[in-house]
């Protein structure tokens, strides 16, 4: 009898079942879950590591940038399952922190600053590479339909990965999300149900939806592949920095699913011995929807009502919590807490000294690391990656606040 290629484990009662024992949560842990507090159950992919290690030039599959480099440690059989769009291999800027006057300012150490840019993404956001893998899972189990809840990132990515698949998409999204992300869905030609509430009421419905119609369902953490998708940033990362591992990572944390993926990518590598230690991953939310780092430490789960102007990590119900606090207990992960007016100004300071304009939930990041520098807690000559998550272009409205369009002119003299 034929190993399956990989398995299940639960992030919470830690029982394993087989690639066609489930397709979503533990269906004993679920059991156990309640609307009011992040759901457990949620399971992690693994793989035979020991014998993909055996592999012969394992090591040496790492030295491209070509999706069928991970095909042994991807959910599917083939890497042609995947969109002929380009999904990843997005690029890695390196500035020095000295080339950013802010920084001059905050912090006497110089350190190097890699901008890891998935704007570039066919659909502007990191979730393309989430929605890539759930779409080839699809694709090769003869699945056309697939449903997903999302603030807009995710349900454009999904549109827009399935409109090249030649998949139907339904995208449940509140109603309240940014006019260029509901665009872009319908753009995309994806039926969009438009959800009077926020994004968990989208959630919550659109998982009704999947047990009603038996649509496939791509919900972060829900589908264990959005992890494994988003975790072949990692292996990005450790290419693109010729087989070394950054100092830190600054991740911007909404549902904890990115940055769950980040970590995992890097556990892979450590499993398959290349590499001898996770970096430090920072976790980075805004005051105004802290509902991971705020509950790190607690015995109980307290959910705080997200206000974040950041509409791509304003969560209540962090849905992939249990993972992420694993990951961070683990692997000594970090976090840091910044304001509303630090992201946006964060997003100001990014854009004007690197030409990247980035959306506020991908300038969290870049603000996380500016308060770092700020109390000095970033070493000397260090290298710290930026995981720039999405474009500006998705979110207009929040950045006008902190810009003034001049009035127009018919003669040079009235300059």
């Amino acid at each position: 009898m034929k190993e399956n290629k990989y398995y299940f484990k639960c992030t919470t009662c830690g029982a394993k079942y087989e690639q066609d024992e489930v397709t979503y949560l533990c269906p004993v842990c679920e059991k156990e879950n309640t609307p009011d507090i992040p759901p457990k159950g949620v399971l992690k992919t693994l793989y035979h590591y020991g014998k993909i290690k055996n592999l012969a030039k394992w090591h040496k599959l790492f030295d491209k940038l070509k999706a069928k480099d991970y095909r042994e440690l991807l959910p599917i059989h083939s890497e042609r399952s995947l969109s002929w769009l380009k999904v990843g291999k997005t690029p890695l800027y390196e500035i020095s922190s000295d080339s950013v006057p802010i920084l001059n300012e905050r912090s006497k150490k110089v350190f190097q600053i890699l901008l890891k840019d998935d704007s570039q993404n066919p659909t502007f956001s990191f979730k393309d590479r989430a929605s890539d893998l759930v779409c080839a899972f699809a694709k090769e189990n003869d699945i056309d339909t697939i449903v997903a809840a999302s603030t807009g990132n995710a349900g454009s990515s999904l549109a827009g990965i399935c409109a090249s698949q030649k998949q139907k998409a339904i995208i449940f999204a509140p109603a309240s999300a940014p006019k260029a992300k509901l665009t872009q869905i319908l753009m995309y030609g994806a039926q969009l149900i438009p959800v009077d509430g926020t994004y968990d009421d989208a959630f919550d419905l659109s998982i009704e939806a999947t047990k009603k119609f038996g649509w496939y369902n791509r919900n972060t953490a829900y589908n264990p592949f959005t992890i494994e998708g988003k975790k072949i940033v990692s292996f990005e990362i450790f290419q693109q920095m010729r087989q070394k591992t950054p100092d830190r990572v600054f991740v911007p944390v909404g549902d904890g699913c990115i940055i769950s993926g980040v970590f995992k990518g890097f556990e892979d590598l450590l499993k398959l011995g290349l590499i001898k230690e996770v970096p430090i991953i920072v976790a980075v939310q805004s005051e105004k929807s802290d509902n991971i780092v705020r509950n790190l430490k607690n015995d109980k789960f307290v959910i705080k009502p997200s206000t974040t102007i950041a509409d791509s990590i304003a969560v209540d119900i962090p849905r992939n919590y249990w993972m992420t606090k694993k990951f961070m207990e683990e692997y000594n992960g970090e976090s840091v807490i910044v304001s509303d007016e630090e992201i946006i100004s964060a997003s100001k300071v990014l854009s004007e000294n690197t030409g990247i304009f980035s959306e506020p939930a991908a300038a969290t990041a870049f603000a996380g690391m500016l308060k770092y520098a700020e109390k000095e807690l970033i070493d000397e000559n260090s290298k710290n990656v930026i995981l720039l998550t999405g474009s500006g272009l998705k979110d207009l409205n929040s950045v006008q606040e902190i810009i003034e369009i001049p009035k127009p002119i018919k003669k040079l003299d009235e300059l």
